[in-house]
């Protein structure tokens, strides 16, 4: 879908926070049958970040959101509105997005959370783009935050080793025409709903006895079933959000996937025929942290000085519901 607006909205600055707190694989081999070889070969990653006692997906996120309010050179009394991105909040009610807004101190923000899994920032940021484009706003500050060491088996080899916790914030405000966000691609397919999913705590099997014993509270996967729908879904909706804009794949300057597993990043781009010197990895060093995924990983190339002045950069994910989402911006 083309993004046509009243004026163009883009990042204007941006801040990530992840935990002291390391899990290398060599922990996890101490934890549950498997190895850091095998972790590797499977899913590129080598070690992941464990929010402590205190840290939630709320602290985590200000700490976040106050980064990117000091890169755009704004107070927390001058935001606006606030959509947080999480599948890991630190309650069910009230928003995630309302206990950031209350610890930031910004009085004068709306709130919301999305549950919408791993594409969650991506979702966040087309909507805050579109409230701002369209005049609703004058910003809107998106963060992604995850605290899924909490939601894990410790003892399910297959999923365990692959999530870690963190959480990257942007701050989206009136840019100069022609930069900012240019096109996206969301959509979802539910039939496929229960591939990944947290099968109780909610109105379909609320918590129980019976459920907590059976462990239900906790993340289950078929993990070839999502492999295949990632790689398909990211390659094929990077394709419809640059063509909503008019962009050819050799013009992208970096590709900033949804860092899942490795070998779903390099299935993806080999298929949009992207080189990998154009694709930002950092899955290695933090896992997968879903909604807090990409906004870490575009803190991150933007600090390493990976992106300058115009250049084309596409975030793409996967995830719950399932989903997928894409946009292209104009740095």
């Amino acid at each position: 879908m083309a993004h046509k607006n009243l004026r163009s909205a883009g990042i204007v600055g941006i801040g990530a926070s992840v935990p002291e707190g390391v899990l290398t694989n060599f922990d996890l081999e101490k934890l549950v049958e498997t190895s850091n070889e095998w972790i590797i070969e499977r899913t590129g990653i080598r070690e992941r970040r464990i929010a402590s006692k205190g840290e939630t997906a709320a602290t985590l996120g200000v700490k976040a959101a106050l980064h990117a309010l000091e890169d755009a050179k704004m107070k927390s009394s001058e935001v606006q509105c606030i959509i947080v991105a999480t599948i890991t909040p630190d309650y069910i009610f009230p928003a995630t997005a309302c206990l950031i807004q209350h610890l930031l101190g910004a009085a004068n923000a709306a709130a919301f959370d999305l549950l919408v899994g791993c594409t969650g920032f991506v979702y966040g940021l087309v909507i805050a783009s579109s409230l701002v484009s369209s005049g609703i706003f004058e910003n809107v500050l998106v963060v992604g935050t995850e605290v899924f060491s909490r939601f894990i088996n410790w003892r399910d080899r297959h999923t365990c080793v692959l999530f870690g916790d963190g959480a990257g914030a942007v701050v989206v405000a009136p840019v100069d025409e022609g930069r900012g966000l240019l096109g996206f691609d969301l959509g979802s397919d539910g039939s496929s709903s229960k591939l990944l999913q947290i099968s109780a705590g909610g109105s379909y099997r609320p918590a129980s006895l019976l459920s907590v014993l059976e462990e239900a509270h906790s993340l289950t996967m078929n993990g070839s079933e999502v492999f295949r729908f990632a790689v398909r879904a990211m390659s094929e909706s990077t394709k419809r959000a640059l063509d909503s804009c008019g962009i050819d794949v050799a013009d992208v300057s970096l590709l900033i996937p949804h860092q899942a597993n490795l070998r779903i990043i390099k299935a993806a781009a080999e298929r949009l025929q992207i080189p990998i010197e154009r694709v930002f990895v950092n899955v290695d060093r933090y896992g997968n942290t879903s909604a807090a995924s990409i906004p870490i990983a575009l803190y991150e190339a933007v600090s390493n000085g990976l992106l300058k002045e115009n250049d084309i950069i596409v975030c793409t994910s996967f995830g719950g519901g399932l989903s997928w989402a894409s946009c292209v911006l104009r740095w």
